[in-house]
């Protein structure tokens, strides 16, 4: 019985398995996977048929793990791996007697040898690949497997381009056959390489308790009944028929059709890698933070674009290879995209781990069969469209036209078939992607990378004060994680940058848990971040934290419940603001009850705002009382007004009130001529005498056709401005603004 892998083993050995990811990736666009091998088997001189079979039968073989996967669960996967991985780089090193065959032998041998050597070739691959899924399905934590499907692709990518560079330079050097020779042989050295870094990748041990045959496809049946299961392979399936068949063409159409030459088609491979290497670690961290499916879906929708793209490309065009290198980045884009998400999809959602041996062998099985038809499909459509060749509507025919439209239909399908996979945990699609859409994607990834390197307190405050600055949604786990930081100061900070983001029910609901905690000083700036946010969702907590112990915490939700427009608490709010000794308190519930538009509280407001002394808390009060009557830009415009130019400001508001007043034919008696002199007064800044005409003023209106708020207020104005005349200057501005709102409201009633 072999001990179980702790994910402390398996991260700590992670860096082998990386290793064995790029020196294979080496070995690959050297060999048989990548342009070198469409353009040596075209330089063979074999028809797209035979091209066509030959790379069929790399995945047909994988239909081989139907009947060998019970066996190598038993044997045990990592030792199954290493032996066929390694003899499939002997194998394809006979490819370098090709050139001695085709000399000695002529094209029809060629084809044969080829053949021959790429069937046992696939044979090793499908052996070594029906252990390599159940293996790598446990030696890589779910947690992580996105983020270290990006870290391995990323440096897979690095080594990928510098081997596919080199092979642009050797095919470019018109040698012949031996350019081809040249770098198999470096392939097949690096592939060496990558079997031994498997050696030191953990796990893999053989399944003791594997049962016979009939018993195994007995479970694989079982299998079948998965729909969950079977909307997956279905999905795949019809993505694979395009990937697998198409994308082995493109470098013969890139060169028949499109005119580049061999070492640029090769390089075209570059452009693919870097597209993967720029969004791979984004598309792997999205996997682990958001899922696998709106991954998947993310990146499938991207590869819709690529046929429309390679319909559309100008043929033999000085823009050619530019927009060729172009499709290829975006290319690589998405099909990262689809690939992190996929691996992902599969190991953690679609095989259960204790059934992975009958899940993987179907998978294998299906992925080989479609595959190898796509293949063969693909090479028999394009001889026997060869003759195609004109334009509709501008658009280029040729004998890849076909199948470029049967691939666009077939990730269509593909979407369709991905969607309905369930997957409980997973964000829908369309929220992923409008996370990328809202805020600033390009400073909230940037900062929160620099978020996770920040290590002393300084800098955590800096960068959490980034996270907000972003308001961006892929930055709310960052947040949260900076609310629950060891640091007073950081915490502090988060709760002010959440208060600058876009507002999110997660969010809001840690902040809730803060101000129900026993920091009152972080309650305290809680309650006003959750004022600011306006989510209604705050409203039940706050109400909870205005009754509690700590002053400055109810004055602070008082005013966030006003912000919150919870007119339900103005009940309480004038209860606390009768029986609140503290002045600084009453002044919050006063504001508080005039955000509220709380008429019942004018009364006392006036009150109050009578006994005041401080200039700020007055300006305070007769604000709440403006934004009882109406809106409260008129009476801040005046307040903003410098005191040198306040006269003018107000001389010009009486003279618009007198012309308001002759519109609405207000019966105002012989006291019209009295708002001439009031004006002059004010417009020779002589607030002294200003302000008695004003009382006389208001005394001239009626003022009961205001309305019974308006006058109040414009009553109690007129007795403040006869007892404190010029000195308490928020009188004169609350009862321009007090007529100013009850002359608009007279105006809209008739």
């Amino acid at each position: 019985m072999h001990a179980k892998l702790t994910n402390t083993e398996k991260i700590r050995r992670l860096p082998w398995s990386i290793a064995y990811g790029g020196t294979n990736a080496a070995f690959c666009y050297l060999t048989v996977f990548g342009s070198v091998f469409i353009l040596f088997l075209d330089e063979l001189g074999l028809p797209k048929t035979q091209i066509g079979f030959i790379l069929s039968l790399i995945p047909l073989c994988g239909v081989l793990a139907l009947f060998i996967a019970p066996t190598i669960a038993h044997v045990g996967f990592k030792r199954i791996f290493i032996i066929f991985w390694g003899l499939r780089k002997f194998v394809a090193a006979f490819l370098l007697l090709t050139p001695w065959i085709l000399s000695r032998f002529g094209s029809h041998a060629t084809f044969i040898y080829v053949a021959g050597i790429l069937l046992v070739f696939a044979i090793c691959r499908a052996i070594g690949m029906t252990a390599y899924y159940p293996w790598f399905q446990e030696v890589i934590p779910d947690s992580i497997r996105g983020k270290y499907a990006a870290i391995n692709n990323i440096f897979a990518t690095l080594v990928g381009s510098l081997a596919i560079a080199v092979s642009s330079y050797v095919v470019g050097l018109s040698l012949g056959l031996s350019r081809f020779m040249i770098l198999i042989a470096t392939g097949v050295i690096f592939g060496l390489i990558s079997v031994w870094c498997a050696f030191f990748i953990p796990g893999g041990t053989s399944v003791r308790e594997t049962t016979v045959k009939t018993a195994h496809f007995k479970k694989m049946t079982s299998v079948l009944q998965d729909r969950n299961f079977l909307f997956y392979i279905g999905g795949i399936g019809a993505i694979t028929l395009v990937s697998v068949g198409l994308l082995s063409f493109i470098p013969l159409f890139m060169k028949e059709q499109v005119g580049l030459s061999s070492s640029n088609v090769v390089l075209l491979q570059v452009g693919t890698l870097v597209g993967g290497l720029l969004s791979g670690y984004l598309w792997g961290w999205s996997a682990d933070r958001y899922g696998s499916k709106p991954v998947m879906l993310s990146g499938l929708y991207l590869m819709v674009l690529l046929p429309i793209c390679w319909l559309l490309i100008p043929r033999h065009s000085v823009w050619s290879n530019t927009l060729a290198m172009s499709i290829a980045v975006l290319a690589g884009l998405a099909s990262m995209g689809l690939l992190i998400g996929d691996n992902r999809l599969l190991y953690v959602s679609i095989v259960p781990a204790k059934k992975k041996t009958e899940y993987m062998a179907i998978y294998s099985a299906w992925i080989g069969l479609v595959g190898g038809c796509s293949q063969l499909i693909a090479g028999q459509s394009l001889d026997y469209c060869k003759g195609i060749t004109g334009t509709f509507f501008n658009l280029t025919l040729d004998p890849y036209t076909p199948i470029f439209v049967a691939s666009l239909i077939l990730f269509i399908v593909g979407i369709v078939l991905i969607r309905h996979v369930r997957v409980d945990s997973d964000m829908p699609t369309g929220k992923f992607a409008s996370m990328f859409l809202r805020g600033n994607p390009f400073v909230a990834v940037e900062s929160l990378i620099r978020f996770s390197l920040a290590k002393d307190e300084d800098t955590r405050v800096s960068m959490t004060e980034h996270l907000g600055e972003a308001k961006s949604p892929l930055n709310i786990d960052e947040l949260l994680l900076a609310l629950s930081d060891p640091s007073f100061n950081v915490r502090y900070e988060a709760i002010i940058s959440i208060s600058r983001t876009r507002p999110d029910d997660r969010l809001v609901k840690a902040l809730i848990q803060v101000l129900s905690g026993d920091n009152s000083d972080l309650s305290i700036a809680v309650a006003w971040a959750l004022g600011r946010i306006g989510d209604k969702m705050a409203i039940k907590p706050l109400r909870k934290t205005l009754v509690s112990g700590y002053p400055l915490l109810q004055a602070r939700s008082a005013r966030a419940l006003a912000t919150l427009g919870d007119a339900q608490a103005i009940h309480l709010l004038l209860e606390r603001f009768r029986n609140e000794p503290d002045c600084s308190l009453r002044i919050a519930y006063a504001s508080a009850l005039g955000t509220l538009r709380a008429t019942e509280a004018t009364g006392e407001l006036l009150t109050l705002l009578q006994t005041l002394q401080d200039e700020c808390n007055r300006m305070e009060l007769a604000l709440a009382l403006a934004r009882i009557v109406g809106n409260e830009h008129y009476l801040v415009r005046l307040w903003r007004q410098p005191r040198s130019e306040i006269g003018t400001a107000a001389s010009q508001a009486m003279l618009s009130f007198k012309k308001k007043i002759k519109k609405l034919h207000m019966d105002i008696g012989d006291f019209m001529t009295v708002f001439d002199d009031c004006a002059e007064a004010l417009a020779e800044n002589d607030l002294q005498r200003a302000v008695i005409l004003l009382r006389d003023v208001i005394n001239s209106l009626h003022v009961e056709d205001f309305g019974k708020t308006s006058a109040d207020i414009l009553k109690d104005c007129a007795e403040r401005l006869d007892e404190f005349g010029a000195s308490r200057i928020e009188y004169l501005i609350l009862s321009l603004h007090t007529i100013d709102a009850a002359l608009n409201s007279i105006q809209n009633r008739d």
